[in-house]
């Protein structure tokens, strides 16, 4: 359980009741049910399309409505109908991990696969463009579930990443516009089996991220949604402890390509729907780079500046339940 508190003045959450997830308002160490009249909206994606956070922060009085934040168990915040990921986007990430081996070169030294992943990003940020790939939003879970590591990989990888929350919908959008789109952000630790990611059988076909980040749970999400205006997106740190040890620590001022060119390349081939995930990529401080994968019984801890704290338990398969 998720015992963490929001650093914003309001986050929405999902928690469990019974049987489904309601959706909520957490006011520091305390939290209160959302129905439809309270949004305004059918749902939480109905709201996301046209966000009245003012609507919403007049709700955060407290009254006899709420309950202890603590006493309740969080899912993932949001349900994306669509999750789109960022791969390389920051640039020491992709440093570390050419030079750890994750590469179907095997000529090069380390010192050389730095120099050469270096060059590589660099002309990437002067002259390339955002790359993406799916995810499935069935993979998206709260973080109260816990990270079963499939027993066909001893490679599977943390990735911290801060994750956009799509409002309005977009569609070919440009970047001074793409900030409008954004309703809020979440967090997101997008886990990858390393021993997956290039295909042995057949390496002209390059990444198989399919079968490399979708295994069930793989993108733990929350424990808060928060709203746009309370987070400094641009320049958000991104750390990842494991077992207590920082393993990641970043800005998102390092990305290769910021908030709005991400939304706005996205948005060039597929509409972005209120309430889709698109995560912004994982800086440097992986497994690979460590040489350190999860096992059961880590416990991975993601903080983002002003999203609060996710905490992911690791077991292995078979032994989460």
């Amino acid at each position: 359980m998720t015992t963490t508190t929001p650093e914003a003045p309001f986050a929405l959450v999902r928690y469990r009741d019974a049987d489904r997830a309601q959706l909520g308002l957490a006011v520091e160490n305390r939290v209160r049910a959302l129905t439809p009249a309270d949004l305004g909206a059918a749902d939480l994606n109905a709201f996301l399309a046209q966000p009245d956070w003012d609507r919403i922060a007049a709700l955060a009085a407290p009254d006899e409505t709420w309950l202890p934040l603590a006493d309740v168990t969080l899912a993932a915040p949001v349900e994306p109908r669509q999750v789109l990921q960022t791969g390389a986007n920051y640039r020491q990430h992709v440093i570390e991990l050419v030079a750890a081996g994750l590469t179907q070169n095997t000529e090069r030294t380390p010192d050389e696969a730095r120099v050469f992943a270096a060059k590589m990003m660099d002309d990437r940020k002067a002259n390339g463009e955002p790359y993406f790939f799916i995810g499935l939003p069935s993979c998206v879970v709260g973080d109260d579930v816990p990270l079963e590591l499939p027993a066909y990989s001893e490679v599977h990888d943390w990735e911290l990443e801060l994750a956009i929350v799509v409002g309005r919908e977009a569609f070919r959008v440009s970047r001074a516009d793409a900030w409008s789109h954004i309703a809020g952000y979440t967090i997101v630790n997008d886990v990858t089996t390393r021993d997956l990611v290039f295909r042995k059988d057949m390496k002209e076909i390059g990444t198989d991220w399919y079968r490399a980040k979708n295994a069930p749970g793989f993108l733990p999400t929350g424990p808060f949604l928060v709203p746009a205006h309370f987070v400094d997106a641009e320049d958000a740190r991104v750390t990842l402890a494991l077992n207590g040890e920082v393993m990641q620590d970043a800005s998102t001022s390092d990305l290769l390509f910021d908030i709005p060119a991400l939304l706005s390349a996205a948005s060039q081939t597929q509409r972005l729907l209120p309430g889709d995930l698109l995560l912004t990529g994982s800086p440097a401080g992986n497994g690979q780079h460590w040489k350190r994968f999860l096992r059961d019984g880590d416990v991975m801890t993601g903080t983002i500046a002003n999203l609060g704290t996710q905490v992911v338990r690791c077991a292995a398969e078979g032994a989460a339940s």
